[in-house]
C-alpha cells in the first residue's frame, strides 16, 4: 500500500526546500562551488548519517564542514588525526585523582554534536576504530561503562586519497558506517577565478564568522521525522533492493553492498526528494545518491583494480543491468 501525506506534512516537506536554500545561501558566503558535496552533506545531516569527504589538500573540505556547522545551533569540535594520535585522545580516559583517591572520567573531543575528524586516514587503524561504536550506537564504552553521545552526534570526516603519502586505508567495517562518501574535485575555471578574486591579504583562512545560524537544535529535531512521510512506492523500493543485490553477483565486485547499504540508499533517496520539496521518491532520486551511498562499500575484484577502473564506473555498469521502474 502506498504511503500518503497529509496537507500539513506536505507543507512541512515543502518548507524543507526553503530551509535548504537558506542553509546553502549562508554557506556560499565562504565556499565557492562544490554544490553536489554541500547537498550531500545536508542530506546526511538531516538523516542522522555520517559523511566521509575525500579529496586532495586545498579543496575546501574542512571549510565546508565548518561552514555547515556555523549554520546550525549545535556544538562543534575538531580533531586533527595524526599518526601518533591515540584512541584516548579522541574518546577520553579515566584519570586517577590523588586528592580524592578515585578515578574520574575526562571526556575527549568526541563528546560533541558535530565532530570534524580531519584527515582521518592519517591515523593508524587502532585510532580509526575508536569511532566505530560512536558512529553506530552514538555511545562510547570505557572500562566497561557506557557514555551516551546524544542523537545529534554526527561525524564529518575528511581524508586525502589513499595514494597520497602517509595515509592508511579505512577498514571496510568503518567505511560501511558512513552514510555517504563524497569525492571533492578541483573547482572549475570560473569557480577558481572567484576564489582568487576573493583572496585578500592573507594566504587563506577558515573564518566562518560571516555565516548566520538558520536552524536551531529544536527545529532540526522537528523536521527530521518529515522524511518518514515521503512516499516510496513498492516498485521504487524494489529498485533499491535490486541495485544492491546486483552488486553482490557482479563479477566486477569481490564484496558487494550489504543490507545496511540498502537502508542507507533508501534513507538518502527520501531526503533527496524531501529537500526538493517533493513527497514521493522517484528512481532519479535513487540514481542521484547511488554513487555516494554505494561506491565506498564495494571491494572491487583484483582484475578490475588492475585495469584501473573506479568504483563509480563499476556501479554505473551494474546499474545498467537493473531494470528502472516506470
Amino acid at each position: 500500500m502506498q504511503e500518503t501525506t497529509s496537507p500539513s506534512e506536505h507543507a512541512g516537506v515543502e518548507a524543507l526546500a526553503t530551509l535548504r536554500e537558506r542553509m546553502l545561501g549562508e554557506i556560499r558566503k565562504v565556499v565557492v562551488g562544490q554544490e553536489d558535496a554541500l547537498e550531500g552533506m545536508l542530506v546526511a545531516l538531516l538523516a542522522q548519517g555520517h559523511v566521509l569527504l575525500e579529496g586532495v589538500p586545498g579543496t575546501a573540505k574542512t571549510l565546508m564542514v565548518r561552514a555547515m556547522a556555523a549554520t546550525l545551533g549545535l556544538s562543534f569540535r575538531r580533531v586533527q588525526f595524526t599518526p601518533d594520535l591515540m584512541p584516548s585522545d579522541v574518546v577520553g580516559t579515566n584519570v586517577f585523582d590523588f586528592k580524592t583517591g578515585a578515578f574520574s572520567f575526562t571526556r575527549g573531543p568526541i563528546f560533541t554534536e558535530l565532530l570534524l575528524a580531519d584527515e582521518i586516514n592519517r591515523a593508524p587503524a587502532k585510532t580509526q576504530s575508536s569511532l566505530l561504536e560512536a558512529m553506530q550506537e552514538r555511545q562510547v564504552s570505557i572500562d566497561g561503562k557506557r557514555h551516551e553521545l546524544g542523537e545529534d552526534f554526527t561525524v564529518f570526516a575528511t581524508q586525502n586519497p589513499v595514494e597520497q603519502e602517509g595515509t592508511y586505508p579505512l577498514p571496510e567495517a568503518q567505511l560501511d558506517r558512513f552514510l555517504l562518501k563524497i569525492r571533492i574535485g578541483y573547482p572549475s575555471a570560473d569557480e577558481e577565478d572567484r576564489i582568487l578574486a576573493q583572496t585578500s591579504h592573507g594566504v587563506g583562512s577558515l573564518d566562518v564568522s560571516s555565516i548566520e545560524p538558520v536552524i536551531s537544535r529544536e527545529a532540526l529535531h522537528a523536521v527530521r521525522p518529515l522524511a518518514g512521510h515521503v512516499a516510496i512506492e513498492p516498485r521504487v523500493r524494489g529498485y533499491v533492493r535490486d541495485l544492491c543485490r546486483a552488486t553482490r553477483t557482479s563479477p566486477l565486485v569481490m564484496l558487494g553492498a550489504g543490507p545496511r547499504a540498502g537502508v542507507h540508499l533508501l534513507v538518502a533517496s527520501r531526503w533527496a526528494a524531501a529537500l526538493e520539496g517533493r513527497t514521493f521518491v522517484t528512481p532519479d532520486d535513487v540514481k542521484r545518491v547511488l554513487h555516494p551511498v554505494i561506491c565506498h562499500r564495494l571491494v572491487l575484484s583484483p582484475e578490475v583494480e588492475l585495469d584501473g577502473m573506479k568504483a563509480e564506473e563499476v556501479i554505473d555498469r551494474i546499474a545498467t543491468t537493473v531494470e528502472v521502474p516506470r
